[in-house]
C-alpha cells in the first residue's frame, strides 16, 4: 500500500501459513515465511513506485504529446517531399530547354532525388509503426492503472519554469512572436 502498510490479502496468506504450523518452525517453513515478508515488502515498494509514476500524465500527456510529434514528423516530411517533387519537376521542364548532355546528366540527378524521395513512405511507414506501439503501450498502462489506483506521491517536479526555447513546436502550440514582444517590453 502507499502509505506503507501491507497488503491483507499477503498479511492473510502469511497469517494462514502461521496458523498452520504446530510448534516451532522448521528451517523450509522459516525460509518460507521470511520470503512471504520479502515479497510482501516488493509489493508494497511496487505499488509506491507506480503512485509516484503519476499514470495519468503518461496517458493524458507524454503519449498524446509523442504521438503528435511523430504526427507533425510525418507531415512536415510529407510537405518537403513534395516540395522536392515540385522542384524536379521544374528541373524537368528546364532539361528540356538545355543542350542533350546536360538534359542527360539533368535527368540523372532528377532521378536520383526521385529515387531518395521514397524515404519519405519508408519514415512514414516506421513513424506509424512508432505511433501504434505507443497507443497500444497507453492502453495498457491505462488498463493496469484502471486495476490499481494508488494515491499518487506528489514527487514530480513541476514544468512551472520552464524555458521558452523548446523546440519546434506544434503547430498553435509555440510561443508567438506577440508572447515574445511582451517579454522583452517586461525586461
Amino acid at each position: 500500500m502507499p502509505d506503507g502498510t501491507p497488503d491483507p490479502r499477503i498479511e492473510a496468506a502469511v497469517r494462514a501459513v502461521l496458523g498452520s504450523m504446530a510448534g516451532d518452525l522448521t528451517a523450509t517453513e522459516a525460509a518460507l515465511l521470511a520470503e512471504l515478508e520479502a515479497l510482501g515488502r516488493t509489493v508494497v515498494r511496487a505499488k509506491e513506485e507506480v503512485a509516484r509514476l503519476k499514470v495519468e500524465d503518461i496517458t493524458d500527456s507524454h503519449i498524446p504529446s509523442a504521438t503528435d510529434e511523430l504526427d507533425a514528423i510525418v507531415d512536415h516530411t510529407a510537405q518537403a517531399t513534395n516540395e522536392i517533387l515540385d522542384c524536379c519537376e521544374v528541373l524537368e521542364k528546364v532539361a528540356g530547354d538545355v543542350g542533350a548532355a546536360q538534359a542527360a546528366a539533368l535527368q540523372g540527378v532528377i532521378t536520383r532525388i526521385y529515387e531518395a524521395c521514397s524515404f519519405q513512405d519508408i519514415t512514414g511507414q516506421r513513424i506509424g509503426k512508432v505511433v501504434a506501439a505507443l497507443k497500444a503501450i497507453e492502453q495498457r498502462v491505462a488498463a493496469v492503472s484502471g486495476r490499481y489506483h494508488p494515491a499518487a506521491a506528489d514527487d514530480a517536479p513541476t514544468t512551472e519554469g520552464r524555458a521558452l526555447a523548446n523546440g519546434p513546436q506544434l503547430p498553435g502550440a509555440g510561443v508567438s512572436q506577440a508572447d515574445i514582444d511582451r517579454l522583452l517590453a517586461d525586461l
